[in-house]
């Protein structure tokens, strides 16, 4: 139906192997594709690709994927180039989106995750470097979840150039780490929303012997779980898939059954977030209810509500609470809330940055009293 103003102005190039499937090669095959009327009035040129496929079977032309490397009146080279972008780790439907939106989604994803590595990189250096600030407890989950963040980031990364040099044993290692380090993410927010509960609710008769030790073991050893029994089922429910529209994830490292996406990722992506979820609301209403106590209505009420605006954009990143659009990407609005997506949870790492170092007295204090000088170090520092 997509197809309909437009009519094939070439002849139909086929090439097979007998007995060889043909995929995951290191190189896209490049077609040079001869004209069969000039293209005079420069009218716009898509390359297609005869998918067995669609409607029901019977086939279709499908433009998912191939590019047009370079065309003039007389001829077109094209070859097929299939993007990754980040709401792939997470897409319940698990099917192809338009190119232009892949392509789009794919720069989004690429620069967040760069620009959100660079700043969860200075996070830990940061806290790393200066010893006072890594004393507390909330502090200490914080640099795990930010190791964590960092890994998945870099992992992502550098998936689909892992996965070009089509070495099985390589692509299932990418995709355990991808894997293990977005679970070991979302275990880290899960902790850093119980803190909150038991320093902000709870308060008194919580004391923990080793609490940083046993909420490592948790945060690192929960996802290894998970992990090891998909591995022992079995491994090959990780690999790189086949270039074809009923499997969105060419040229990329990932889970390829769709029960154990669903039973190793989306259920247990749901169930810390429905509880991240539950924590936050309480969280807050807590922050409220003590405010309101030792303080009395006062002109400052503007002041007062970008504090706590502040305080709950702060919590929202840190428990990861925008990984929820995912939910809401069905439909007629899934390509909308995949860009929300893709948009906030690359750049995460970034707002933990904002938030966390940048907007935060003492760290600030910290950092002018240890790397400024001049006029910008802090004179009284001790």
């Amino acid at each position: 139906d997509s197809l309909k103003k437009q009519r094939l102005n070439t002849y139909v190039v086929s090439a097979s192997i007998e007995n060889t499937s043909v995929q995951n090669l290191h190189e896209p095959v490049t077609i040079t594709l001869q004209h069969i009327d000039q293209n005079t009035g420069n009218a716009e040129v898509h390359c297609v690709f005869w998918d067995l496929q669609k409607n029901n079977g019977l086939g279709g032309w499908n433009t998912s994927g191939c590019e047009m490397e370079y065309t003039d009146m007389n001829y077109t080279i094209c070859f097929c180039n299939h993007l990754t972008h980040f709401g792939v780790l997470l897409d319940f439907s698990r099917t192809e989106i338009d190119i232009t939106h892949d392509r789009i989604l794919t720069l989004i994803s690429y620069a967040g995750c760069g620009a959100s590595s660079l700043f969860l990189g200075v996070t830990l250096v940061t806290y790393l470097t200066l010893e006072k600030l890594r004393r507390d407890n909330p502090s200490k989950i914080l640099l795990n979840l930010c190791a964590a963040l960092l890994m998945l980031n870099m992992v992502f990364l550098i998936n689909s150039w892992l996965s070009s040099f089509n070495q099985p044993g390589l692509c299932i290692t990418t995709a355990v780490l991808l894997h293990y380090f977005l679970l070991a993410a979302f275990t880290w927010m899960c902790l850093e929303s119980i803190h909150l509960y038991l320093a902000l609710v709870k308060v008194f008769n919580v004391y923990v012997p080793k609490y940083i030790l046993k909420c490592c073991i948790a945060g690192w050893g929960l996802p290894a779980i998970v992990i090891t029994l998909v591995l022992v089922i079995n491994k090959d429910f990780y690999g790189d898939g086949s270039h074809s529209e009923s499997n969105p994830f060419s040229n990329f490292c990932w889970i390829q059954e769709d029960i154990v996406f669903y039973i190793s990722v989306v259920a247990y992506v749901f169930l810390a977030f429905l509880m991240n979820t539950a924590m936050f609301i309480t969280v807050l209403l807590k922050v409220h209810s003590l405010k309101s106590r030792t303080q009395k209505r006062s002109r400052a009420w503007k002041q007062s509500f970008l504090q706590d605006l502040k305080s709950a954009f702060s919590l929202m990143f840190l428990l990861g609470l925008t990984w929820g659009f995912v939910f809401f990407a069905w439909g007629a609005v899934r390509i909308f809330f995949l860009y929300l997506f893709s948009i906030f949870n690359t750049l995460q790492g970034f707002f933990i940055f904002v938030f966390h170092c940048l907007m935060k007295e003492e760290v600030v204090k910290q950092c002018q009293g240890h790397f400024c000088w001049g006029r910008f170090r802090l004179s009284n520092y001790s």
